[in-house]
């Protein structure tokens, strides 16, 4: 029944027009707590993961050159060495080549345009901090698969800058940083200091949807799990999106059923408009 219900959410809420998407998008959040709720879930739920508030948000992109200031190229991430060409390309920053839908308007991207970095890898000298990823990441029981594999990469989180919140999903490591867990599953202040003391690095989509101008702005982020994702830009594309992947996903049962709370819509929404 609750995987019934949770179906049904997710219809109706794809139901609503981009214009009544984008109107809900707008609303103004409490100061207190920014909200990540899709709208038909019970506002009784408490968030699981806490906010990190007010760090220090800097841009980076697909296939960003290594500079003297940041001397590591984004050709490839810290989990896939073909990332670019996974991505299918250049992700350039430059607002004017980009789509009203928040991609590259060259090409459609293979990757989830909304992505971001963190400072912190479980993969890397595996030997020395399996013991320490299995304690500090809070879903590492329940999503581990063996030795060597990531449970970091892909995990989705909320990013909020100025009543805004977009969604992205954890796509590489930085900025400045590989293993400063205590800041990105802890309570503390970023390590680094470089870069006014930068804590996230997030994709020209995740930029744009939140109206940052310039290289760096403040923001509040938090981890996510998928039931909080509302519909938006963030589901649209990618091989690595899981919500591109679900519907590949699911039995053969679940499509048939899928298929006629869809047609229940339908006729519920045609019957509203006569």
């Amino acid at each position: 029944m609750k995987n019934r219900l949770v179906l049904i959410q997710l219809i109706f809420l794809a139901a609503l027009t981009p214009r009544n998407q984008a109107k809900a998008q707008a609303q103004p959040l409490s100061a207190n707590l920014p909200r990540t709720y899709a709208p038909t879930l019970p506002r009784r739920v408490a968030p699981v993961y806490p906010w990190h508030r007010n760090i220090t948000a800097t841009i980076f992109w697909i296939g960003e050159k290594s500079t003297a200031a940041n001397p590591t190229h984004n050709a490839a991430s810290s989990w896939d060495t073909k990332w670019e060409q996974n991505y299918g390309g250049y992700d350039d920053p430059n607002p004017a080549n980009r789509s009203s839908d928040f991609r590259p308007k060259r090409f459609i991207p293979g990757l989830n345009p909304f992505y971001i970095a963190l400072p912190y890898n479980d993969r890397i000298n595996w030997e020395k901090t399996k013991a320490s990823a299995k304690r500090v990441i809070p879903w590492f029981s329940r999503t581990f698969k063996g030795e060597g594999k990531t449970v970091c990469n892909m995990r989705w989180v909320a990013v909020h800058c100025r009543g805004r919140i977009c969604y992205a999903q954890w796509s590489d490591v930085g900025p400045f940083g590989t293993d400063d867990w205590a800041y990105v599953f802890g309570g503390a202040r970023p390590r680094n200091t470089k870069n006014n003391s930068a804590g996230i690095d997030i994709s020209p989509a995740v930029r744009d949807y939140l109206g940052i101008r310039g290289g760096s702005s403040k923001c509040d982020w938090r981890f996510v799990e998928l039931h909080e994702i509302p519909y938006g830009p963030w589901r649209k594309f990618g091989r690595n999106n899981h919500f591109i992947r679900m519907p590949t996903q699911l039995s053969k049962t679940k499509r048939e059923e899928i298929e006629r709370l869809k047609r229940a819509r339908d006729e519920w929404l045609k019957r509203r408009s006569l």
